[in-house]
This record gives structure tokens, sequence and C-alpha cells, in this order.
């Protein structure tokens, strides 16, 4: 926590400053110039406010001043006027410095002090992150660096938390975010200076803000700026991408000194910015790379456990950090650990193990609790899957945190000397032609080993151990990660795209392009939801779908429950199956204990209202952490699926869409749920080929099974399972199970989306029994004409029967 604000003792403050007022004409140029007048007055007078933060008007505390002089220390301090000179005649600038250099917390403060030399004329400071996590992480840091209070003058907005005030003077937000406010303000001219933090993340948001902001910066030559902050791997493509006008910071850039007084460099608006004696910079960890086979037979929770131990049994000095490829892992490492531990001998001390993942939120600030709290260990017996300790009895010798690719440079992980990698990752990989992600469990690239290798930031010599052969980095290895605009669903970005008034995609500059067939298929998806009209630009109903923050299926089914009076039932899905998997996985020895006490809350009609039904208890219930704990639910879960749910009801009432009451219970409002669903999600349907559970997707014949939590397997008795069902999520991995599965009558899915499952369909099984049926059906052309209109019942209501019905017969033409 931050330290409130306290006068500093003049015997410890340094120099004072003229007041702020008399500095308010002058740019970061002339101060760096050393064009100043002393106006008559002394050093001594010339430096009296500098106690004083200029940011809200109080004394520094004598916590601002020691955690100063910790940041000069920092390598990339060297930096500062450089970068604050390149800011006065560029509009882009890059700077390129390795993680733990301490770039994510100093050049956004940095920023800030450039926006105070012009008094926050041309606009606040945003600085955006890839992960929600590290940007609440690093809000909370540089708040209490600056002095200042978190959600006042420094704050954070993140997916369903928004920790800023409307007049917040620095603001760390998700990349994903700050692409969404584009779309009401496309050159955000809110802000005067927009960092790119951690670009070599290479997420789909911020190589589109990477692209988009190049042309914004076009438009607004003289009052924004823009700083790309990335790793060293990166940086000469970067440079080449963005072209010789835009300057390259590095840390062996030659060093803009700022004019001297007495010895002393600064600049005098920055009171800040400088302490009155040199501070030797922080020297460079030494790190010895150790490759290992990897043991045969043995998962790499297992093999970095053991490694663990054998490191802690030697007795030397120094943390650990330990690189897995997925969540589950890292859950899995912790509780070998523990069970490990307990054999060891009291005299090695203790271990304290920590996790540190995106799944964890706000808990992932637990890495940097002071070692100093051994008294307080005795009092978290509880595991929680946030992080697991064993009894101390000679305090917390060694913390060991257990990380994925999160770890690799959105967070600052001190007093790190032992680095443990897989050298493998878990990737969710989208294939277009199949509609469908893939977990894949694959190789690092070489540019994330080397960042690994690199959170070694011990005093003492720090070893890396590669649990892979050499031959494996040296030849086995991309040079770098996959963009992910090469491996993820682009629909959401091309329906951003389109409502940016982007309608080519080649438009918009790419650091490495989208393959040709993700964009059609995603151009193609939006077009059966009818978010496309006949030109190829968003529609009615596409302008409203983008305004929802759910993705395009989801806010198409929430749209057309306007149409069946199922609104409030819609709203809890769409938030439920925004928000992480309710359900916990039991212990072994507990799943039948788990089923028993969920079965209450199960759903006749499927999962979908199964979902219903628990988010209605637990309001019930009051939120009550105990009673999920009790039915093997997950209350962040619950809790984050309440904020979600809150945040569309009022994004609903904005756009003045219409909100039916709760009417949940009765047939009608169950059928009405699922006419919802199949208008968004009549491409995500399973037909039971046998009647024993093995299910064929339409979309691209791959055979799946239910879910083990489906309501459908966890019923007693159990009932046969539904031939047809609507299923949210399909990956294709070891089970290839369908999640959050409910059924649904292929006479519905006829009259809701005939232009698909009369044209587009591939032929199949499945779309011979849909033929049969329509025949036998033989619906009048009136009749069909009106089921028609279901399926676009905001876009297409202006077109005739005949056009709907020569679009049942025909292939939809991407737009």
């Amino acid at each position: 926590m931050m330290s409130s604000p306290a006068a500093a003792s003049s015997t410890s403050s340094p120099a004072r400053l003229r007041p702020p007022s008399a500095l308010d004409s002058l740019s970061v140029s002339s101060l760096l110039s050393g064009d100043l007048d002393d106006d008559g007055e002394g050093d001594e007078g010339v430096l009296g406010d500098l106690e004083v933060n200029p940011y809200d008007g109080l004394p520094f505390s004598s916590r601002y001043y020691s955690l100063l002089e910790e940041r000069r220390r920092l390598p990339v301090w060297r930096l500062k006027y450089c970068l604050l000179e390149q800011l006065e005649g560029h509009s882009m600038v890059l700077l390129s410095a390795p993680s733990g250099s301490g770039k994510s917390t100093q050049v956004p403060q940095w920023c800030v002090e450039y926006t105070l030399s012009h008094d926050f004329s041309q606009g606040l400071v945003c600085c955006s992150q890839p992960h929600s996590a590290a940007a609440a992480s690093l809000a909370l840091h540089v708040a209490d660096e600056m002095d200042l209070s978190l959600g006042l003058e420094v704050g954070y907005r993140v997916p369903h938390d928004d920790g800023c005030a409307p007049d917040t003077l620095l603001r760390f937000v998700s990349d994903s975010l700050l692409l969404e406010e584009m779309m009401s303000d496309p050159l955000l001219r809110q802000y005067g200076v927009l960092v790119l933090d951690e670009i070599q993340e290479r997420t789909v948001p911020t190589d589109v803000l990477l692209g988009l902001l190049r042309d914004v910066c076009r438009q607004r030559p003289n009052d924004l700026r823009v700083v790309l902050l990335t790793h060293p791997a990166l940086a000469p493509r970067l440079a080449t991408f963005l072209g010789p006008t835009v300057p390259v910071l590095t840390l062996e850039t030659p060093l803009t000194q700022p004019p001297t007084r007495q010895g002393i460099a600064y600049p005098p608006t920055f009171p800040n910015a400088f302490l009155p004696e040199e501070v030797e910079e922080r020297k460079v960890a030494v790190v010895e790379t150790v490759y290992r086979d990897p043991p045969s037979g043995r998962e790499p929770a297992v093999a970095a456990c053991h490694m663990v131990l054998d490191l802690h049994r030697r007795g030397d000095e120094g943390d650990v950090v330990v690189f897995l490829p997925s969540a589950q892992d890292l859950e899995d490492c912790a509780t070998q650990l523990e069970k490990e531990s307990v054999a060891l001998s009291p005299q090695l001390g203790s271990l304290r193990v920590l996790l540190l993942h995106a799944g964890l939120g706000a808990a992932t600030q637990r890495i940097y609790e002071a070692q100093a709290e051994a008294s307080n260990l005795g009092e978290a017996g509880s595991l929680e899957g946030l992080e697991k300790l064993d009894a101390p009895v000679l305090g917390v010798k060694r913390r060991v945190i257990l990380t994925d690719t999160l770890g690799e440079a959105s967070f600052s992980l001190p007093a790190i000397r032992y680095v443990i990698d897989s050298g493998l990752q878990l990737k969710t990989v989208y294939n277009p032609q199949i509609r469908a992600d893939s977990h894949v469990l694959r190789p690092i690239s070489r540019h994330q080993a080397d960042m690994r290798s690199q959170r070694v930031n011990s005093h003492l010599p720090g070893v890396c151990v590669r649990m892979y052969p050499q031959c494996l980095y040296d030849e086995g290895m991309a040079e770098a990660p996959v963009p992910g605009v090469l491996e993820e669903n682009l629909s959401h970005l091309v329906l951003l795209l389109k409502r940016l008034d982007i309608a080519d995609m080649g438009q918009c500059t790419f650091l490495d392009r989208p393959a040709p067939e993700a964009l059609m298929q995603a151009l193609e998806d939006l077009d059966y939801l009818a978010a496309l009209d006949d030109d190829g630009n968003l529609s009615e109903v596409g302008i409203i779908m983008s305004e929802l923050p759910l993705e395009p299926p989801l806010a198409k089914a929430l749209i057309a429950a306007c149409e069946y009076d199922c609104v409030s039932e819609l709203l809890t899905i769409a938030a439920m199956l925004t928000a992480p998997p309710c359900f916990v996985t039991p212990p072994c020895n507990r799943e039948e204990a788990a089923a028993t006490h969920r079965r209450p809350l199960l759903h006749n009609e499927g999962d979908h209202l199964t979902l219903i039904n628990i988010y209605n208890a637990y309001i019930q219930h009051n939120e009550d952490e105990a009673w999920c704990t009790t039915n093997f639910l997950n209350p962040a879960a619950l809790r984050l699926a309440v904020v979600i749910r809150a945040e569309l009801l009022e994004v609903m009432q904005r756009i003045e869409l219409p909100v039916s009451p709760p009417g949940f219970g009765c047939q009608d409002n169950c059928t009405n749920i699922k006419r919802a669903l199949i208008s968004g999600f009549f491409l995500k349907v399973a037909h039971d080929v046998d009647g024993s559970g093995n299910y064929l997707l339409l979309t691209h014949r791959h055979v799946a099974h239910l879910h083990p939590f489906s309501s459908y397997l966890c019923r007693r008795p159990r009932p046969n399972p539904p031939s047809w069902v609507l299923y949210h999520d399909f990956t294709i991995s070891h089970d290839n199970c369908i999640r959050t599965a409910s059924e649904v009558h292929p006479q519905m899915l006829m009259e809701l989306a005939p232009q698909y499952y009369l044209g587009n369909l591939p032929s199949s099984e499945g779309k011979e029994i849909l033929m049969e049926l329509r025949q036998s059906l033989a619906p009048s052309e009136e009749s069909q004409s009106e089921s028609y209109g279901l399926t676009h019942p905001e876009g297409d209501s202006n077109k005739t029967a005949a056009t709907l019905n020569q679009e049942g017969t025909e292939l939809c033409v991407i737009q």
C-alpha cells in the first residue's frame, strides 16, 4: 500500500525550485537548454517548493524519496532526458529496453512530466498494456512512486473494472479497451501522450493500435505524442516498420545531459527527477545458462517441482521463478510442491509458493508481498488456488513464483536468482476453416527463452535452468513468437474496424498482415449474423453489436432476445459465458460430493438454463462465498458475472434497446431463450450420430462429446443424450468436449437460420435430416418469409419474401 504524503525533513530533501506557477510557460526544450532566469533569487530560494508534489499540491512523503533513489538506479533512467527531448520534436518515439530495466513504470511518469510542462493543454497520459493484470499492477506501483492516490491522479481501466476518475492524469488501460475507445473517439483527443507498452507480446489489439496510431499522429501532429516500448528483440523490425522519421532510443543511446548547476544535473520543472548526488546504476545480473534433457515420462509440472526441491536442498540463497505451459500446470506444480515439502528438513527453511497467471486477477499482487511477512504465514492455511504454503518454522526463506507467459515481461519480479524454464507454452490457436480453437502445446520462441533468462536480477550470480536440450534452442525454436493476428478469431476485430469506417482491411497497416482466409471467414460470419449490409458496411444490427462488449454471436443472441421477450435471461447467460467457468474441478475423492451438491441447480432444458439457475441461486444467497465453496462453484467467477451483467444492462439502456421483465421458469420462456441463442449460435450445432453421445459438429464434421460437467451427464437418473444440441464452445484437445450445450429441435434451426442450413451447410447426414424435415413440413411461402425474418430481426426487415427465399438457396456472398 502507498504511504500517506508527509512533509520531508529539510535535512533529507533536495534543494528547492521556484514555485510551479513561475514555470507554467516553459517548455521541456527550454528547460533542457538551460534558458532560465533566476529573477534575482538565490539557489536556496529557487529550490523552495521541491517538497510539494506538483500533481496534488501536498508535501512529498519520506517514502517518495527512498523510492526515488531506487528508481534512479534503474537502467532505463539514463534515457529520461533523451526521451523528453525527442518528445519535443517528434510525434512518435520508439524506446527499446530489456525486461526489468524499469521502462514500464518510469516512461509513463516521464510522459506525465512532459504534459505538466505544457500545463496538460494537450491532454492526459494513457499507457496501454496487453494484460489486464499488468495494467492494474503498474497503476498501483506508479501511484506509490509518484506519491499519489490510486484512483485519483493515477488509475487503471481494464475489462469490468474501472479504477479511474474523470480527471485522472495517468491511466493504465488494457489494449483492448483503448482500441474500443477509438470507436467513440477515433482521434483519442482526450489524450496528449499515449504509451504502447510490451509491443513484443504481439496481441491483436496492440498490433492494430500500432497501425491506427500512425494515422492518428498524422492527423494530430502538434498535440499528440506516442511512445512505443518494446523488448530489444523486436526493435529492429519495428524501426523498419515505422520508418526513419521515428527516433529509436536504446540503453546504448548517447545521453542528453540536462543543464548543470553546482555540479547537479536536473531539469528544474520536474522536482522528482533528481537527487543531490549521483546514484550508482543497478548492475546487470550474471546468469549461467544450464541445459537439461527433460526426464522421459514426466509431466513438466512434476519435473519442475523436483528441480525446485533440488535447488532448495542445496541451501543457497535466492528466490526461484518457474515457467510452465498453462495455469493447470501451475496448479499441479503447486500441489506437488506442497506434498513434497512436508518431508523437507526444517533446517532448510520454508518455501512460499506463489502463482502468477492471468486468471488470478487482483491476487497477482501477492508476488510483491515482502518476505518479512513470515510471521503471518501461520494464518494463511487455506490454499484457495492462489498460494500454497508449508507451515513455517524458521520463517520464509525462499519464494517460488510459478508463472506462464505472463511472467516473461509484464511483472517486475525482484530478488530472483534461479529461473527454471520448461520451454513450453499452451497456445489457443483458431482454425478459420473449421471455426474452432485448438489447444496446442508447443515450444516457446528464442526471444521468449531469452526474456525468461533475463528474469534473474539477484545481486548473487544467477542460474537459468532450461529443461530442454540446447539443440532445441538453436534449431527447434522459432526466432519470435507468432503474432496474435495470425492465430486468433478476427470476427470481433473486423466488427470494430468496420465501426471505425475502415471498410477495406487493406486500409489498416499491420506489422504482420492477417491470413486472407481468416479475414474472409470473419466477414462471412458477420454476414451470417446480419451485421453487414449489401455493400459490406455495418448494418443496423452490426452497429448495435459493436456497442456490446461481447463476442459477435453472443451479441447477436442478446439483440434477438429483445424480439423474444427474454432479455433478462440472455443477459444472465451472456454474463456467465463471458466470465470464467463457474464450476470448480473437485479433488478426485470429492467428485461425487460435488455432483450431489450441484444436482439441485441443474435444469432439464440444458446447460444454458443451468447457468441461469446458478446465477439466480447465487443472488438469492446474497452472493455468499461460503455457499459457493459448498457447491464447488467459483465465487470470483460469479462475482464477475454480476458485474458483467450490470454493464450489459447499462449498455442496453443507453442505446435504448427494450429490456423485458424476467419470465424464467415457464416453457414459453425456455423456448424463446433457445430461439435467441440459435439466432447467434446457429453455426455451433451438433447432431448425435449413434444415440450414445457421439456428436458430429455440422460445420466441420468433427466428433465431440459432452463435457463432464454438462447437466445431461450429471442428472440422476441420467437422461438419454439429446439428438441435437446447440453449444457455446468447442476446442480441439485431448478430450474434444463441447461446453455449455442445450437441446434444440431441428425444426427451430430451419425456421431461424434457413439461409445457412439450406444453402451453406456442408453435405452431411445432419443436412440430409434437415432437408427431409423441410420437405415433410412443407411450410407455406408466407410462413417461410415470416420465419426467415427471425434471422435478421433488425437489419433485414425491409426485404421482401421473395428476396429472403432467394437468399435461402444461394450461397452467402462475402462483402
